[in-house]
């Protein structure tokens, strides 16, 4: 990592994750590993990562505790290019119809194209997930809202309430049969709103916690609220889900450094990483799915 490279945040190609570099037009990627030592300074001012792959016109300087990253009108074009955004009806692609599970009764109901393979489902930190259908995209689309309404699952979760259940987990068989009984309950509705260009999927209940590493690690204890000019985050890599990397700091615990803020900061590596240290705000995670104000380490 050298300095003037931002970071595009965390990557689920596969079931290693990856941080996304930019520099004005040029691309990498750095491949993390659990138990590797993860560590750096911000630099400056945090800007707008601009919108589907080009730079923001104005250059414009945003808040550094916005997961989003951009300015207004970057995330607007974003946003107006996205499938959720319900503007791209003729799109050819397959889409499939999934159900995310994040914890005990924090379910959820999306879809997702078919090429990109369980990415999306990484990409959220969903700890179990269960495919439901395939086909066009407002078929899935409608799908979606039928499901949503029948099972009484939302299609959003506040991302604070799936890094608090993570410290919580019940064993590999509770999870699985929650996904498996609310698949039960969405097979019912074939042939009741659940439109015939859909085709259903067979249920097979996919189990992510290993590929996290949070099976094998400690709770997370505190999180970076945002990252600040010359502040300082570093540890031993032992988890990662979703946007989300689980430091493990010498003194302090499992601190997790959500990488949605740090997008649009001018990084620079810090030696001796794997010691740890951090020197920015953090918050106290509440198992019970709050927070409160933590300090400056």
């Amino acid at each position: 990592m050298a300095g003037g490279w931002w970071c595009a945040g965390v990557r689920w190609p596969g079931d290693v994750p990856e941080l996304g570099w930019s520099r004005g037009g040029d691309r990498r990627v750095s491949v993390l590993a659990y138990g590797s030592g993860l560590g750096f300074r911000a630099l400056g001012e945090r800007h707008c990562v601009g919108a589907r792959g080009n730079v923001c016109p104005l250059g414009a300087v945003v808040p550094g505790r916005g997961t989003g990253g951009r300015c207004a009108e970057c995330a607007r074009l974003d946003r107006a290019h996205s499938v959720a955004a319900d503007t791209m009806a003729d799109d050819p692609r397959t889409y499939r119809v999934y159900l995310a599970w994040f914890g005990p009764g924090l379910v959820k109901v999306g879809i997702t194209g078919e090429e990109r393979g369980a990415a999306r489902l990484r990409e959220q930190g969903a700890v179990v997930f269960g495919w439901l259908g395939r086909g066009p995209l407002m078929a899935a689309r409608r799908t979606e809202e039928v499901l949503r309404a029948a099972l009484g699952v939302p299609d959003r979760i506040p991302y604070a309430r799936k890094r608090a259940e993570r410290g919580r987990l019940p064993g590999p068989g509770e999870r699985a049969a929650e996904v498996a009984e609310l698949y039960g309950r969405a097979a019912e509705l074939e042939g009741r709103g659940w439109p015939e260009s859909l085709e259903r999927l067979p249920l097979e209940v996919v189990d992510q916690a290993g590929i996290f590493g949070i099976d094998r690690s400690p709770a997370p204890v505190r999180s970076v609220r945002e990252l600040v000019d010359g502040g300082v985050v570093a540890g031993r890599l032992v988890a990662a889900a979703g946007p989300d990397l689980h430091l493990a700091v010498d003194g302090v615990g499992v601190v997790v450094l959500d990488t949605r803020l740090i997008t649009g900061w001018d990084l620079v590596a810090v030696p001796g990483a794997e010691e740890g240290g951090v020197r920015v705000p953090l918050i106290d995670i509440d198992i019970g799915g709050g927070g409160v104000q933590g300090g400056l380490f």
